[in-house]
């Protein structure tokens, strides 16, 4: 049975952004499994009310509702333990787990600084206000004026990055010498860079660089294939 995912989309049907269902959708291909991807906007909480809560991602696999892209992570290696592990034992789980948080607190920040206001002109008109509205209660001031520092925000950036690249210059993944859950973590947040903005992350020379390449080629491309702008320099 084909699990589905609703998954965040902007104006237009094929332009996902959320980093958070990258994650999921990664994973999804990491273990082989099909998934029917559902585009969904923030003014269609109806859409999802049978899973009790009003965000993405969420995956309906037979009759089983879930939520939250770690949860789902757990579930699918635990329900389809004979496939890929995206964690493999309580060690992988819990440093994965670190990377999460990592993730969430030191790449998310920047990354969302640089490229708000290009994410804002990408989504649907229906979303607009709606995310105008939340998120300028949540960072305390305007769209305009939390994204107004774009190089700040790159040098942030590169710069919380820096205890990952001698990781990276001995192994080609986060998680090691094949790709794991902590890869897709950190990927969802480039992958929702490149969905909504042009602007360029990272430099050539980067060994961050060269693992998105990595990343972006797995499963057939299927990271790569998605609607987004070049990452190239």
């Amino acid at each position: 049975m084909t699990i589905r995912l609703w998954d965040l989309a902007g104006a237009e049907d094929d332009r996902r952004f959320s980093p958070y269902c990258w994650r999921v959708k990664m994973a999804l291909r990491h273990k082989a499994l099909e998934a029917e991807e559902i585009p969904w906007r923030f003014s269609e909480k109806e859409a999802i009310a049978f899973s009790g809560q009003e965000r993405v991602p969420v995956i309906a696999d037979g009759e089983r509702a879930l939520y939250d892209s770690w949860a789902i992570a757990e579930y699918l290696d635990e329900a389809y333990p004979d496939r890929p592990l995206l964690m493999g034992g309580d060690q992988a789980r819990t440093l994965t787990y670190f990377a999460k948080h990592w993730v969430e607190r030191n790449v998310h920040p920047p990354i969302l600084k640089a490229v708000v206001l290009d994410l804002y002109n990408q989504l649907h008109d229906k979303d607009r206000a709606y995310f105008r509205a939340s998120r300028e209660k949540r960072f305390g001031t305007t769209l305009e004026q939390y994204g107004a520092d774009r190089n700040g925000a790159l040098s942030a950036l590169r710069g919380a990055l820096e205890p990952l690249r001698p990781v990276l210059v001995e192994r080609p993944f986060a998680a090691g010498r094949a790709p794991g859950y902590a890869d897709y973590i950190l990927f969802g947040a480039f992958q929702w860079a490149r969905a909504v903005s042009p602007l360029r992350l990272l430099e050539p020379d980067d060994p961050v660089y060269a693992w998105r390449e990595r990343v972006m080629d797995l499963f057939g491309g299927y990271a790569r294939n998605a609607k987004g702008y070049p990452v190239w320099a």
